[in-house]
């Protein structure tokens, strides 16, 4: 220890006092996974980057931020943020808005034109079926690893779902072309207007690459047994939105009904709003239990769509000129999975609504047809193993043909993991993209946290193009944060499991028995006598006690 010698002690150093023959448990300084990183889809190193962010170092966040997801600016517009929800703060006071500083972080590095480091090239060919997000994560992760990477594309442009299916008034279109660009510009081949679809094309890719990755996402709309969609006032939403993303919008009558309470419902009922109609939501479910993110719901509410919940389409009248919609209220309990529901008929409840027409927006499905020998099915969904390979050897597939979690960031977590195990399968190792946590590390829960040095602070508030403004162009309705609204909500951020070295444990302990080791701290096991001080003192829950079995 090297500390002055009191002239007092007969022993001359304290050194000789060897107190951690007391303890029952040891502390121990851990890197511990956040419930944000737990709720992740792509399983991002939260914690890491908004600490980077806090100290104003936004290109190192951005290099934190991509290392799982090579689309912050996108993700921060659209992720329906399950991190939120798992939040620590929000048990204190509010949680933390992470979604939003992640969408600021991402807007610095397109301001900026920061661009991916150039990969070494390494032996190894992927041909990679499906533009949208998933194929493009795992373009990146491949690119990013050296590989050589091939995508086709049945459109005419790359990002899938994220072009064709969500508006321009949720995802600005300059901010999904810069970053689609920026994985592009890594070298990856392009071929767009080129499906691949049939069992021979795909065989044939397979065989003129060392693997291939199927990211063909779910294209075939489901559709209601009670409408007849060969009638010129029926649509289906996929192709309703992919006409309005275009700019060449369906013609149809002024009073809509969209039918469906998922995030495509809302789009394409607020797409129709703004191009002049009079659009009613019908719902299955209840406002509270619809899957379109809430947010979604109150800005269409503003926008002046009408909200039927809790009911169902039992029949249509094709009247002259209009519709006449037989609808009936129902109770909706939702299944274990997604996708699976109960409906029970709410008796004498039966009401109708006058339209023009109808748009039905209520799920899709992977087209798994055309994928021919070899594949295994169920439920609807192409079937593949953990690592996300299919029985056929050097093919997987991911995003939403293999899944019913239909969230953009699902899709891309999905095609971060698809490229690891392709990594490895073609034996020249997955790229060090391990999260900075420690294995088998729990949770840090808020019990952990030494809340007292962190205070109660508001969470950044939300902000919205005003309503008027809204109807009048494709500008964003949500905003971002200012630069100073950012760095105040970064200062939220609790740090769970991600040192902060402030020194606490190295201060408040009585034996001294915690020093600095590199960048992180060690503990002397002669002299730590097991008091919990440096544990009961951690602001980010990075100490922890371990019980000691002598």
């Amino acid at each position: 220890m090297n500390s002055p010698i009191p002239t007092t002690w007969t022993t001359g150093s304290t050194e000789a006092i060897k107190t951690g023959t007391w303890r029952a448990s040891l502390a121990k300084h851990i890197q511990a996974p956040a419930p944000c990183h737990g709720a992740c889809p792509v399983d991002g190193d939260i914690a890491q980057w908004i600490g980077l962010a806090r100290a104003r170092d936004f290109h190192g966040a951005w290099q934190v931020l991509v290392r799982h997801n090579p689309f912050p600016s996108i993700a921060g517009r659209i992720c329906h943020h399950p991190c939120e929800s798992a939040c620590n703060r929000a048990g204190y006071d509010e949680a933390l808005s992470i979604c939003k500083l992640e969408r600021f972080v991402g807007d610095q590095a397109l301001a900026q034109d920061w661009k991916f480091e150039p990969a070494g090239a390494r032996p190894g060919h992927v041909a990679i079926v499906g533009g949208g997000p998933s194929g493009l994560s795992a373009a990146f992760q491949l690119r990013a690893m050296g590989f050589a990477v091939t995508l086709y594309e049945a459109r005419a442009e790359l990002g899938g779902l994220m072009r064709y299916g969500i508006p321009a008034y949720r995802l600005a279109r300059d901010v999904l072309d810069g970053e689609i660009a920026r994985i592009v510009a890594m070298g990856v081949t392009v071929h767009c207007n080129h499906p691949i679809d049939s069992a021979q094309g795909f065989a044939q890719l397979r065989e003129q690459h060392d693997a291939l990755y199927l990211a063909l996402g779910a294209a075939r709309p489901k559709r209601l047994p009670v409408l007849d969609y060969s009638l010129d006032a029926v649509c289906d939403g996929s192709a309703y939105l992919a006409a309005a993303n275009s700019g060449q919008a369906l013609v149809l009558g002024r009073r809509l009904v969209v039918i469906g309470g998922g995030s495509a419902a809302l789009d394409a009922a607020r797409s129709a709003r703004r191009l002049g109609h009079e659009v009613t939501l019908l719902a299955l479910e209840q406002r509270s239990q619809m899957p379109a993110q809430q947010e979604e719901v109150e800005e269409a509410l503003e926008e002046g769509i009408a909200l039927v919940d809790g009911a169902r389409l039992d029949a249509v009248r094709d009247g002259a000129g209009s519709l006449a919609l037989h609808c009936s209220r129902v109770a909706f309990v939702a299944g274990e999975k997604r996708g699976l529901f109960t409906l029970t008929a709410v008796p004498d409840s039966g009401f109708e609504i006058e339209a023009d027409a109808i748009v039905t927006s209520i799920g899709q499905d992977p087209v798994l047809d055309i994928l021919g020998q070899g594949f295994t099915a169920a439920g609807g969904l192409l079937v593949t193993d953990a690592q996300l390979a299919t029985p056929n050897k050097g093919v997987y597939a991911g995003g939403d043909m293999t899944s019913m979690a239909r969230f953009v960031t699902e899709a891309i977590g999905m095609g971060k993991r698809a490229a690891q195990a392709i990594a490895r399968e073609l034996g020249r190792g997955a790229q060090d993209q391990a999260s900075a946590v420690e294995a088998g590390e729990p949770l840090v829960p808020l019990a952990s946290i030494a809340t007292w040095y962190h205070p109660t602070q508001p969470r950044a508030p939300s902000q919205w193009l005003a309503v008027e403004e809204r109807m009048r162009s494709d500008a964003e309705v949500q905003l971002g944060l200012e630069i100073e609204q950012a760095l105040a909500e970064s200062e939220r951020c609790f740090s769970c499991g991600t040192c902060t070295h402030c020194d606490n444990c190295v201060v408040y302990c009585p034996d001294m028995a915690v020093v600095r080791a590199g960048d992180g701290y060690a503990v002397l096991t002669d002299f730590c006598k097991g008091c919990g001080l440096c544990v009961k003192e951690c602001p980010t829950g990075s100490m922890k006690m371990q019980e000691e079995l002598r």
